[in-house]
């Protein structure tokens, strides 16, 4: 197969293609810059924006930025932009072609080009989609401002390594040359993620100056949740699309059927009309930012880390173990206590719409993907329920097995699991950590003084005591035996 993917080969796609772009490519115009074109961003934000240019919203145009890896421009730059995304579900899979990716940069490799696209004036919306660890935040939750890339960002602004160089600089351009500011949406998976993102680029704005810091201020970071499982694509799933279309497509997306993405509307510069094709635009996304924290991404924390102990390769075996779905299940009970009662949330159909989803056997979401970065992730999923838990006198036992079964996780990696099976910012310290050899005890308090779990909190004895109990369990029983004993309390009362 020598042919690949593009727009010179979009009209020999054979008839099995449920969908492929049917506007003009050659008429849209970029009206989006998005930062961190991974296979999230291509699976979601990606194909909404499609469906707008479907309907005719032609100046929507995506320009997908690379801010470290060069791998999606290699596969996708020959493909005019062009990728396949797959929905797989129990009923099958379909395949969309999308076209919203106009053209693709990276910034390492010409951070000029990158900052002109920012500065174009029909650009009026930044998204983003690239991890908490590329917040740069510290401890204590502001602008990490001894980070090596935010000092040369100061030292050098027209040469911007972070996220932070990169839209400081372009608005600090826009302003001087009269063009109004565009809109920054982040659709990571940080509580209020655009409120966070505004505090940092204040914060960053400062170091240079305080005038810019004011302009800065009056940027438009609204909020929004995202939802939507991709696992990682496989040389198989490569294969095995490319093909089905007849040429190659070096790098399709797989995904669920489901899809959910919710924005606090606040776009002054102006958007695509959304709202048309299922997004919700809502004043407040805070409630569905909780809910999807707490329940979809502290369930996958749990089924992760439950199942990389247990052996289990993929979500759906994870799930599918009898006591990880029981634990599962219990654990929800604890979380979703913690969500406002006032805000409408329905979490049962929730829970429900995640049960079906987590049982979809066409989808090998992989453990070892969703147990990166737990040491940022895990503070939003499961320490902000448990302390909320104790808070009104509940039990937190659930919740702080999923820390405990991380810390385990970690400690195996080189033994029982694989070296770099999953990586976490903090995993060289990690590792000096499990080669202590400390007590529950000592290793539960080392890692929340590392990670910051819980800093300041009155609570934060209790929730150690927790880990470090659930984690002797881990140690000396295993896996299987502790989920058994967690099913047989529930079972006793």
């Amino acid at each position: 197969m020598t042919d690949r993917l593009s727009d010179k080969t979009l009209g020999t796609l054979p008839a099995p293609i449920d969908d492929v772009p049917r506007y003009d490519r050659t008429a849209v115009t970029p009206g989006i810059v998005h930062l961190g074109v991974g296979a999230f961003h291509r699976a979601h934000q990606a194909a909404y924006v499609d469906d707008c240019l479907a309907a005719g919203e032609l100046s929507w145009g995506i320009i997908g930025a690379s801010l470290q890896s060069a791998s999606t421009y290699d596969a996708l730059a020959p493909q005019d932009g062009l990728y396949t995304l797959a929905g797989r579900g129990s009923d099958g899979e379909r395949l969309r072609i999308i076209g919203s990716i106009q053209q693709m940069l990276v910034a390492p490799r010409d951070p000029a080009k990158l900052l002109d696209a920012l500065t174009d004036p029909r650009v009026r919306i930044v998204t983003l989609t690239i991890t908490e660890k590329a917040y740069l935040r510290n401890a204590a939750g502001g602008l990490d401002a001894d980070h090596p890339g935010i000092q040369a960002d100061l030292a050098d602004p027209s040469k911007p390594q972070t996220v932070h160089g990169f839209l400081v600089e372009a608005l600090a351009r826009r302003r001087d040359a009269g063009t109004k500011p565009f809109t920054i949406l982040s659709c990571d998976n940080l509580p209020s993620n655009g409120a966070t993102l505004h505090r940092l680029l204040v914060q960053f704005a400062e170091l240079r100056d305080s005038d810019l810091a004011k302009h800065v201020a009056g940027v438009a970071c609204p909020s929004s949740m995202v939802d939507r499982i991709v696992p990682a694509t496989t040389d198989a799933d490569r294969q095995r699309v490319s093909t089905i279309l007849g040429v190659e497509d070096a790098w399709p997306v797989m995904t669920e059927p489901f899809s959910q993405w919710v924005i606090e509307d606040n776009f002054p510069a102006g958007r695509p009309q959304w709202e048309k094709f299922g997004v919700e635009m809502v004043r407040d996304v805070r409630p569905f930012e909780e809910m999807k924290l707490r329940l979809l991404n502290g369930a996958h924390s749990s089924i992760a880390y439950l199942g990389l102990l247990a052996g289990h390769e993929t979500v759906a075996k994870s799930f599918g173990d009898p006591r990880i779905h029981s634990f599962v299940q219990a654990l929800w009970s604890e979380a979703k206590t913690t969500l406002p009662s006032d805000a409408g949330l329905d979490t049962q159909s929730y829970i429900a719409a995640l049960t079906e989803r987590f049982d979809n056997t066409a989808l090998a979401h992989r453990t070892a993907q969703i147990a990166n970065d737990g040491s940022q992730k895990l503070p939003q999923r499961i320490i902000g329920s448990a302390i909320d838990r104790l808070e009104t006198g509940n039990s937190a036992e659930h919740l702080m097995l999923t820390v405990a079964a991380w810390i385990r996780a970690a400690e195996l990696r080189g033994t029982e699991l694989p070296t770099g099976h999953f990586t976490d910012p903090l995993d060289s310290k990690l590792a000096d950590i499990a080669r202590r050899g400390g007590s529950a005890v000592e290793t539960v308090a080392a890692i929340f003084d590392l990670a910051g779990f819980a800093k300041g909190n009155v609570h934060r004895p209790d929730l150690e005591a927790m880990a470090a109990g659930h984690l002797d369990l881990l140690r000396i029983i295993g896996v299987e035996a502790t989920l058994a004993q967690f099913e047989a309390g529930r079972t006793s009362h």
